[in-house]
Order: structure tokens, then C-alpha cells, then sequence
């Protein structure tokens, strides 16, 4: 059962700023869709309630994929602590509007920016299943100073560690993220002046990325030398979430792996005759609490830019 509703929703604009507040507005935000199709869609934060789990689950089934965890369990922790984070949602429609074809539901929430005490909340089997997954994937994938980190964060309940969430669905920009993260940082400060637990000392943050294999990087090379624009270094990597590399760049440490087996993510194949085929990996970051706001102030110069 969620926490008593409160209404909240963020103010998210354009590149030409963003902001955060306790008003309802929305945006007017265009898409291109593989260079061919425009799609406008108005959206909004709002506060989680109980009719976005189903939602909710379903970014949380996109990020965690086949890891054994109760996203359940971990959708109504979400939505108990209601007063900390965001959803994304559709704007209300307007009926006159005229968007018959629309087939979007104002209920359908498209993306979850939040954040959950590993430290704290130990007694719940998703969080106990969140720190062994952890614990499990460092141990195989991360060095000697990963492993000694992580096991150190998860051991010293002293330095609480929040697992920071900011999920989407691809496609939804960038700018989006800038109100989101601005309004949980607000949150959790107010959050701490009534002694509630979001008092943290570390955030673990697991990203969405892509990478190309050797053979099909060589490829795209080849491709390249007969365009205009050239291949560079960067197009070894596509992050789902773009502002997550600034977090990446302030990581503490980090640790990543292989999820092709795992995912059926478009993203994994060819969307167009001369795409090259890019195999998803998740990194998990490790980043000093003090470092999100100067980060929000660098993700709100980037999507900007």
C-alpha cells in the first residue's frame, strides 16, 4: 500500500532550461523516430502511486532483466516512499485535442527516477536479494578495489548506500532527467530534516549500455570511411541513459558485464540496412553522495549544449 498521495508534479521544459516545483505543467517534446517520423508527446513527473505498478515493475523488469529479485517487492518499496522520486507520465489529455490515433494511456508511466536504502533496509527479501546480486556480480566481473569496495559499503552499515534509480524507456530524451534528479535531491533533503532514512553516503548506480564486438566495430569503421561524418572512439559505446556517462566519468569504481544472453533489446540487432548489430552490457557505478548535485548542474550544462 503506497503513502498518503501527494500532489506533485515536475516542470520540465526544453533545452533552453528545466525546473522542478509542487505546480503541474508539462512539456511539449518532439521525437525523431529513425529520421522519418515526428511524434509529439507531452510528459510529466509526477508522484508514485498505487496504479503505476504495473508500470513501475515493468522499467524495473528492463533494467534487472533475468536477476533473481522480487520486483514486486521492490515496486511497492518504490511506491510506499512516495515522497522521494518520480515518474514519468503522459500529461493529461485533452479530449478535444484531436489525437484520435494516439494510443498511449495517461496512466502508462514512462519512466522512474528514485532511490532505495540497501543499508537500511536489510530486513526486505528484495533488498536482501539486491545486495547479494551486487556482492555476486562484483565478485565475478569487478578488480581487487571494486571488490574491496563494495563489500565494504555493504558491511559498514555506518555509511549508508542508496541503490539511485533512473530508468526510461529509450527514446525519451535526455532533458528529461535534468527536473527528475533535481526534485529526488530536494527530496531526500527534506527527507533528512524529518530523521527519515535517505541520509547516504554512497549511491550504486546501474546504467544501460551498448557496445560493438570487434568484428562488427571494424565494419562500422569501413562504413564510415565512405560517409562524411567520421567514426570516432565513441561510437564503440551507445548509453541508453546519455547523462549517465557524466556520472560514469565521477564514478568512485565501476564494474560492468554482459547481458546479451539475458536481453532481447532492439537495440541488439539492426534497426536500419547499415546499422551494426551492438551487444548490451550493464556498468554498475559507485559515486559519492556528495557529487549528485555538481552532477545535476553538469547534466543540465550537457543536455544544454
Amino acid at each position: 500500500m503506497s503513502a498518503p498521495v501527494k500532489k506533485r508534479a515536475l516542470h520540465i521544459e526544453d533545452n533552453e532550461g528545466s525546473s522542478s516545483g509542487d505546480d503541474a505543467s508539462d512539456n511539449e517534446d518532439v521525437q525523431d523516430i529513425g529520421g522519418q517520423e515526428e511524434i509529439q508527446v507531452d510528459f510529466e513527473g509526477r508522484n508514485p502511486i498505487d496504479s503505476d505498478f504495473h508500470g513501475i515493475k515493468q522499467l524495473l523488469q528492463q533494467l534487472f532483466l533475468k536477476a533473481h529479485i522480487n520486483l514486486s517487492d521492490l515496486t511497492d518499496l518504490i511506491i510506499s516512499q512516495n515522497y522521494v522520486g518520480s515518474v514519468v507520465k503522459q500529461s493529461d489529455i485533452d479530449e478535444d485535442s484531436g489525437d484520435e490515433d494516439d494510443d498511449t494511456s495517461p496512466n502508462d508511466v514512462f519512466g522512474i527516477t528514485t532511490v532505495v536504502n540497501l543499508t537500511d533496509k536489510q530486513n526486505l527479501e528484495c533488498i536482501q536479494q539486491l545486495r547479494q546480486l551486487l556482492s555476486e556480480l562484483c565478485q565475478e566481473h569487478g578488480t581487487d578495489q571494486s571488490n574491496a569496495m563494495v563489500n565494504n559499503l555493504l558491511a559498514n552499515d555506518a555509511s549508508p548506500v542508496g541503490l539511485l534509480i533512473n530508468e526510461r524507456f529509450i527514446n525519451i530524451p535526455a532533458q528529461i532527467c535534468v527536473p527528475l534528479l533535481e526534485s529526488l535531491s530536494k527530496e531526500m533533503k527534506r527527507a533528512k530534516e524529518k530523521n527519515l532514512s535517505f541520509d547516504f553516503a554512497y549511491f550504486i548506480i546501474i546504467c544501460k549500455l551498448y557496445k560493438m564486438d570487434n568484428e562488427n566495430l571494424k565494419k562500422k569503421k569501413k562504413i564510415g570511411k565512405n560517409k562524411t561524418t567520421p567514426v570516432t572512439q565513441d561510437s564503440e559505446i551507445l548509453w541508453s541513459n546519455p547523462e549517465e556517462e557524466l556520472f560514469d566519468q565521477e564514478a568512485d569504481c565501476r564494474f560492468e558485464f554482459c547481458v546479451k544472453s539475458e536481453s532481447d533489446s532492439g537495440l541488439s540487432g539492426r534497426w536500419m540496412e547499415d546499422d551494426v548489430a551492438m551487444t548490451p552490457y550493464r556498468r554498475i557505478l559507485i559515486i559519492s553522495a556528495a557529487k549528485l548535485d555538481p552532477l545535476i548542474q553538469r547534466i543540465q550544462e550537457y543536455v544544454s549544449s
